[in-house]
């Protein structure tokens, strides 16, 4: 069970230079965006890698005002947990979960993912919020994660597991921000 209490938002590689490439670049920006709200409004911690952002570019707009300052981290690695100072900020944050959105599933999602696992965190990527350049990729690194013990789930899970139950604060506080 994914719970708020225990789980972190990574933001992997949603990049300007990158999106435009990207099968469903929309959509996963438009999840993006749900989880970034919904995780902001229920107090759950949020990172954002950038690859290379010399050649990448930055986070693309739409994203970065929801962001919160000093959560974003540039990496070389493709793996973000592979870079030191993220593997040290999501260490710091000492919560279990990490649910994963980003780009390049096949690449720095899927290894991501994969390192998390082998470090004995809860990985979970949300497949409405990631995708890659070819769906053949995407599809392979979610069938892939999945074989190797890695949860996959949808934005909408991820927002109900986080919410418990309907009739409370924090769901009246989402309600608009998930419709």
């Amino acid at each position: 069970m994914i719970k708020r209490n225990t789980s972190v938002l990574m933001v992997i590689d949603i990049q300007s230079k990158l999106a435009p490439s990207i099968d469903n670049a929309e959509g996963v920006i438009a999840n993006t965006t749900k989880l970034l709200n919904v995780a902001d409004a229920l107090d759950v911690p949020i990172l954002a890698t950038e690859q290379y952002p010399k050649g990448l570019g930055h986070t693309v707009d739409a994203l970065i005002p929801l962001i919160p300052e000093g959560a974003t981290i540039e990496k070389e690695h493709f793996c973000s947990t592979s870079d030191p100072t993220c593997a040290a900020r999501l260490h710091d944050l000492d919560r279990r979960q990490v649910i994963l959105t980003g780009m390049e599933a096949h690449i720095c999602v899927l290894q991501t993912a994969l390192d998390l696992k082998a470090r004995d965190y809860e990985p979970v990527i949300v497949a409405d919020a990631v995708s890659s350049r070819a769906p053949s990729n995407y599809q392979a690194a979610l069938d892939r994660a999945r074989h190797e013990g890695v949860y996959i789930a949808t934005t909408e899970m991820v927002v109900y597991e986080w919410l418990e139950k309907a009739n409370t604060d924090a769901f009246r506080k989402v309600l608009p921000l998930i419709k």
